[in-house]
């Protein structure tokens, strides 16, 4: 028995009573009462560590419990890799600092640290990137040129200053974070490099006029090409000219070709109006003299056609009765003759034998005109027929 006195592990004396537990007599009121003897701590205590392995009897209990209590560790351990990847972010997975995987928004699991980690970047923020100038520190005051990024070679050796503003965001969250050393300097660099490449294939004047959209969409097109041969996972939302104008030690002289072009083309427009304007007159003009040419010409066929067979029907008749025909032709070239013309008729008979007839002043005759002369005359000849 562990027990240094019969009777019970309380060490009490023998008969059939049953001892205080704090070492006096029974009904001793207590173990501060008084009547007996005062407790004996040290007792207590080994009495205590006594009942304990008594529970745990060779030692067992104890490991169990450390069992239980390790078992709930590595439990508690293995809920730390629960993680949630919000809709704007994506997740990037890293096992002992390398990434292994990419995770989508929502409920997702890792390796608990330190063997998994995980990094949730923002994949839906557009980031902004000024190039050839930078903002004023308050937001309010005027912008800061920086010349060295903002003045470009064109295509026809012109310097232009050019200042643009790069709006882009991450595509690919492991790439962006381990493709590449510095994004945001890679960005940069490659946003003036297409700048650069597109302002070359084109002229000054075309930048300062109507180039401006094709020289965006050119250089958005190159520097999206060159982020994805780096597999940089950077999407290029677009790319923004805040001002194209030429350099400002030669700003005058631009000035001074602007209005000169300008003169040009308004005389070119000028020009181009009255050719508009008189062309398709001279071509009406043109088209109307062929159209009476034409007229003309067929009147002139049709006349000697007409003709034609006017004096092969004469031929015929002429064939079938000459002197009547012969006749006849005389008449008729007499008539077409003095049609015309003024003519004085002298009857031999008339007038008391003096061989004139006195139809009007000659005078008078002169002084009518042509048609009415030929009236007149027509009417003598008529009168003098009769």
């Amino acid at each position: 028995m562990p027990w240094n006195q019969g009777g019970g592990p309380w060490g009490g004396g023998g008969g059939g009573q049953k001892p205080n537990p704090w070492g006096g007599r029974p009904g001793g009121g207590g173990p501060f009462g008084g009547g007996g003897k005062g407790p004996d701590f040290e007792d207590m205590i080994r009495q205590g560590q006594e009942r304990l392995r008594d529970f745990l009897p060779g030692g067992m209990g104890a490991g169990r419990g450390l069992v239980l209590g390790f078992v709930a560790l590595v439990a508690l351990w293995l809920a730390t890799g629960f993680y949630t990847v919000r809709p704007d972010q994506q997740g990037v997975v890293l096992r002992f600092g390398e990434w292994v995987r990419s995770a989508q928004p929502g409920l997702n699991y890792h390796l608990p640290w330190p063997v998994e980690t995980v990094l949730t970047p923002s994949v839906t923020a557009v980031n902004t990137l000024n190039i050839g100038f930078r903002d004023a520190p308050d937001g309010r005051g005027r912008e800061r040129p920086v010349p060295e990024e903002a003045l470009l070679l064109t295509g026809d050796a012109n310097i232009i200053d050019v200042r643009y503003t790069v709006f882009w965001r991450i595509r690919d969250a492991g790439l962006f974070l381990f493709s590449i050393a510095s994004p945001e300097s890679t960005v940069k660099a490659v946003a003036e490099s297409a700048m650069r490449e597109a302002a070359g294939q084109m002229t000054a004047q075309d930048m300062l006029t109507e180039g401006r959209a094709k020289l965006e969409e050119r250089s958005t097109q190159l520097m999206q090409a060159m982020l994805d041969n780096y597999q940089s996972g950077v999407q290029v939302s677009r790319i923004e000219l805040r001002a194209v104008d030429p350099p400002a030690q030669v700003v005058d002289a631009f000035r001074d070709v602007q209005r000169a072009r300008a003169d040009r083309e308004r005389t070119q427009n000028e020009a181009e109006s009255y050719r508009n304007d008189i062309v398709p007159r001279a071509r009406g003009e043109a088209q109307r003299l062929l159209q009476e040419a034409e007229g003309y010409r067929q009147q002139v066929v049709a006349r000697a056609q007409g003709d034609v067979a006017g004096y092969l029907a004469l031929l015929e008749a002429y064939r079938l009765a000459p002197d009547v025909t012969r006749q006849r032709l005389y008449l008729e070239t007499m008539e077409q003759v003095l049609r015309g013309n003024q003519k004085v008729i002298v009857d031999q008979h008339g007038a008391g034998g003096t061989g004139l007839v006195p139809l009007m002043s000659l005078n008078e005759l002169m002084r009518r005109p042509p048609a009415q002369s030929g009236q007149s005359g027509q009417s003598g000849q008529q009168g003098a027929t009769r």
